[in-house]
């Protein structure tokens, strides 16, 4: 059974960073990495929405417009995880924060129902 477990979210001021991780249970390694993983978020009475999202080994990386400049995405796959750095936090940013394994094409990254699996999700909020 596969299964995302995200954490690191909590309450910051506005201009803060914050790091959430997200371990991938349930994968060997050689699956693990067929996986394209993504970053999402949900504010409360929005739709989910696409932050970010990393090729199998790394080597492409995408960001919402809202977060490009603010926030890193990394993973390392010998420990099945994924990690979002997020800078200069302001309001905006409050929400939920999944992470989520698909094996859509990369063009596909940023629809959420392209993915297979989702963490729980880790509430982040900002505080100004």
């Amino acid at each position: 059974q596969v299964q995302l477990v995200e954490s690191g979210g909590g309450l910051v001021q506005a201009g803060d960073s914050l790091s959430l991780s997200c371990r991938v249970n349930g994968l060997s390694f050689g699956r693990f990495v067929r996986y394209s993983m993504g970053w999402f978020r949900q504010a409360p009475g929005k739709e989910r929405e696409f932050v970010a999202a990393i090729s199998r080994f790394g080597s492409m990386i995408d960001f919402a417009d809202s977060v490009k400049g603010r926030f890193t995405v990394s993973r390392d796959n010998p420990k099945n995880s994924v990690y979002l750095r997020m800078n200069s936090l302001n309001n905006e940013d409050t929400a939920v924060y999944y992470c989520a394994a698909g094996l859509q094409s990369w063009e596909r990254k940023t629809l959420a129902n392209e993915y297979d699996y989702w963490g729980q999700g880790t509430q982040v909020t900002v505080s100004s």
